[in-house]
């Protein structure tokens, strides 16, 4: 029997494979480097930075040709790492302390991803690897260290996977991704996302136990890995991967169908983007009607200033030309302003220490106060709904006030575009994330002053129930199927259809396929998720009567617990 280990499941699908195990250690060719003096040490190191920029230049262009967007502008994020002056900086003071211009890039770049590891934000500890995995690249390129050779299919497993290992290696190599760590923002999840990758993360210690090249079968829905086993599980999960790929195929056939129920309620779904690459992928690959979250903050991250309204114009401007190709121009792109805050440091927005930046100065409450990042973002927004249907939407908003604020800045902006004689669409719709109990509270009375709403569950949840999502000793707790989370939502939804105004839901709630059933009973338009997600719910949707819906919506309202409520409709599939 193999022995099985336990993680969460991110991305799913059965995977087969053997492991290769990330995170190749230097210390062996650390030892053996013979180094000479500093000042030639500085001298290598200085070259070594130089051409680890142009390879990875390279890389960036050979992603581009192929249009996989997302993995070049992740390399292009560690390009500007190579290329800061301060670590250049840093690594010849690591010279004057080892001698050893291998050991100084690892020190010095080390040094700076423990920085990293001290924020709150999980998006930027994640970006801790990315500051190793650079160090790393900068060493092995001194050490003369090729990459491994690489046969058949793997699965690649790591405490911390370097994204550079997932980036480089072809779609066609690699059969499945585990990651020690628990991050769902990790660099490397997201490309494995971007590939639809069967994927496994926070299986902690669990690690420990794989080899390098052990035969490993991986399920990225339940999360369970099965490490070396028999030749009767191999049979087993190999008719599992047959249905999988006959599942696939089925989903496939409905990309072009809509998300209607056959009694004629129809359903929008579209997706959670973060780049212009991910809007073309969704619309093509998997269905998606339009983008209902771009995340703008990955515009703004890696810069040293703030983003130019040119470079964010062209940005959204490719995503709602995405959204609209392949719908006529119906398909809307709903672009999220910048959501940052203390606990996602940038160097032109100066937060100081916060003891709770999720409730800190952040997100909206930013962008009120920083013209300077407002008004370029909100005008190459509206500059891009020339081009098909944009929206703008505001995160954290809490209050009235706050919204008006907010649109008291677009119509300046408008009036800034108008007498500069510049093109943009006067028709954005403009509304905002329902995302904090105040918000869906006060419900009934934003949805007078919106163009429309959208739920982001995986907040709300968290405010709502007082429950970190990211803790591990109470995540049992952390359930949209509450109730006081479902009676917030429906509030919301029934307060936005009151006004005649649409809501959707751009949280992770929005890509389970029971909750589809209960939102659409609510009167939800729309569903926005990871594109992959989209087959699963429109498939659900599609084998349901509105009618039934209504009916289990009811049941489930007079439910006092979320655990109960989960598992009843779990038990309806």
């Amino acid at each position: 029997m193999a022995k099985k280990i336990k993680g969460k499941g991110v991305i799913s699908g059965i995977a087969i494979g053997n492991i290769l195990l990330a995170g190749q250690n230097l210390d062996s060719y650390l030892v053996a480097y013979k180094p000479s003096s500093k000042k030639t040490e500085k001298k290598k190191a200085a070259e070594a930075l130089i051409a680890v920029a142009e390879n990875l230049k390279k890389s960036i262009d050979e992603f581009l040709a192929k249009d996989l967007k997302e993995q070049a502008g992740i390399l292009d994020a560690h390009r500007m790492m190579v290329e800061d002056p301060a670590m250049s900086g840093a690594i010849d003071e690591q010279i004057d302390i080892s001698g050893s211009a291998p050991k100084a890039v690892i020190d010095a770049y080390e040094s700076q991803a423990q920085i990293f590891e001290t924020m709150d934000d999980e998006y930027f500890r994640g970006r801790a690897v990315d500051m190793r995995d650079v160090g790393k690249r900068i060493a092995k390129h001194l050490l003369g260290i090729k990459e491994p050779e690489i046969a058949g299919k793997v699965i690649v497993a790591g405490k911390d996977i370097e994204p550079s290992v997932i980036a480089g290696l072809p779609t066609d190599k690699i059969a499945g991704v585990i990651l020690g760590v628990g991050s769902t923002t990790a660099h490397a999840v997201i490309i494995a996302k971007t590939r639809a990758i069967p994927t496994v993360v926070g299986v902690g210690d669990g690690i420990q136990h794989i080899a390098d090249g052990d035969p490993v079968i991986l399920d990225g829905s339940t999360g369970e890995i099965l490490i070396r086993p028999s030749e009767k599980e191999r049979d087993s999960y190999a008719e599992k991967i047959k249905k999988q790929e006959e599942l696939k195929a089925y989903y496939a056939q409905l990309k072009d169908k809509p998300a209607i129920t056959t009694d004629g309620k129809e359903v929008e779904l579209v997706a959670n983007i973060g780049s212009p690459a991910d809007a073309k992928a969704a619309v093509e690959d998997y269905g998606a009607t339009g983008v209902g979250l771009f995340r703008s903050e990955f515009v703004f991250m890696g810069k040293t200033d703030v983003p130019k309204e040119e470079d964010q114009f062209k940005q959204y401007k490719a995503a709602v030309e995405h959204c609209a190709a392949v719908t006529h121009g119906e398909g809307l792109c709903v672009i999220r302003t910048m959501d940052i805050g203390g606990d996602k440091p940038l160097p032109y927005i100066q937060v100081g220490k916060e003891e709770n930046p999720f409730l800190g100065y952040r997100a909206i409450r930013i962008s009120l106060r920083r013209k300077d990042l407002f008004m370029p973002q909100l005008r190459a927004i509206l500059r891009a709904g020339v081009y098909g249907k944009a929206a703008i939407m505001f995160p954290m908003v809490i209050n009235v006030d706050e919204f008006l604020a907010a649109k008291q800045f677009v119509e300046d902006a408008k009036a800034e575009l108008t007498q500069e004689g510049v093109k943009f669409s006067d028709t954005v719709q403009v509304g905002i994330m329902v995302e904090t109990p105040a918000a869906a509270v006060m419900a009934p009375i934003l949805a007078k002053y919106v163009d429309f709403f959208s739920i982001g569950t995986n907040d709300l949840v968290q405010y709502t129930l007082a429950v970190d999502r990211g803790n591990a000793q109470i995540s049992y707790l952390y359930n949209h199927f509450n109730p006081a989370v479902l009676r917030l939502i429906k509030r919301t939804i029934e307060s936005a259809n009151k006004e005649g105004k649409w809501a959707g839901m751009c949280g992770e709630m929005a890509s389970d396929p029971n909750a589809a059933i209960i939102l659409m009973a609510m009167g939800i338009k729309e569903l926005s998720m990871s594109a992959p997600s989209i087959p699963r719910v429109k498939e659900r949707i599609r084998n349901i009567t509105l009618a039934r819906a209504k009916e289990i919506l009811a049941e489930v309202m007079e439910m006092e617990d979320g655990d109960k409520i989960k598992d009843y409709l779990a038990s309806l599939e």
